[in-house]
C-alpha cells in the first residue's frame, strides 16, 4: 500500500488507536530510559523500596521494550497485556498507603492505565502500526510468489491488527 493510498483509507479509528497508543507508552518508556540513564540512582531507590538489581533491569526492559511495542505497534497487544500487568502489579505492591492522598492518586492513575492498555489489547494497534506494514508486504510477496501457501487463510488478520480475540 502506498502512502496515497494509506491517508485515502484511514479511519478516525485509526487515528485515535495511534493517538492512545503513543499517549500511553510515553510514561513507560520516558522511565525507562530515566531508569536506564540513572541507573545508580534508581538501584538506591529501588533497594530502599526491597526491589534488587535483577528486577530493576527487568524492569527498564519490560518499560521500553513494551513501551516501543505500544508504540510503534509491533505485537502492541502483547505489550499492552505486559503493561497493564505490570501497572496492576505496581499500584498494589508500592501505592497501598491510603492515607496518603499522593499514594492514592498513583494507585488510582495505575489502575486506569492498566484499563487502557486491557482496552488496548483489545483493540489492537490499527492501520496505523509497523505490525500492519509488515502484514502488507507479506501479502505482496505472497500475491507476487509463484508458490503461496494455500493453508493459510487469505486476508487472515495478524496478532496485533483487527483481531478482537486475546493471543493467550
Amino acid at each position: 500500500m502506498i502512502p496515497s493510498e494509506l491517508v485515502k483509507n484511514l479511519h478516525a479509528r485509526d487515528v485515535a488507536l495511534l493517538a492512545g497508543r503513543l499517549l500511553l507508552s510515553l510514561i513507560f518508556v520516558h522511565e525507562g530510559l530515566q531508569l536506564a540513564t540513572h541507573f545508580e540512582g534508581a538501584q538506591k531507590a529501588m533497594a530502599a523500596l526491597g526491589v534488587g538489581t535483577p528486577l530493576l533491569i527487568a524492569t527498564i526492559l519490560l518499560q521500553l521494550g513494551a513501551g516501543l511495542s505500544v508504540a510503534l505497534g509491533i505485537l502492541a497487544r502483547l505489550g499492552a497485556i505486559g503493561l497493564g500487568l505490570f501497572c496492576l502489579m505496581t499500584a498494589s505492591l508500592f501505592h497501598t498507603n491510603f492515607a496518603s492522598q499522593n499514594e492514592l492518586l498513583h494507585f488510582e492513575k495505575d489502575l486506569a492505565i492498566a484499563g487502557g492498555m486491557f482496552i488496548l489489547a483489545l483493540a489492537g494497534s490499527g492501520r496505523l502500526s509497523v505490525d500492519r506494514v509488515l502484514v502488507e508486504m507479506m501479502k505482496g510477496r505472497a500475491g507476487a510468489s509463484a508458490k503461496v501457501d494455500t493453508t493459510a487463510t487469505p486476508g487472515e488478520p495478524h496478532l496485533s491488527t483487527g483481531v478482537t480475540s486475546l493471543p493467550v
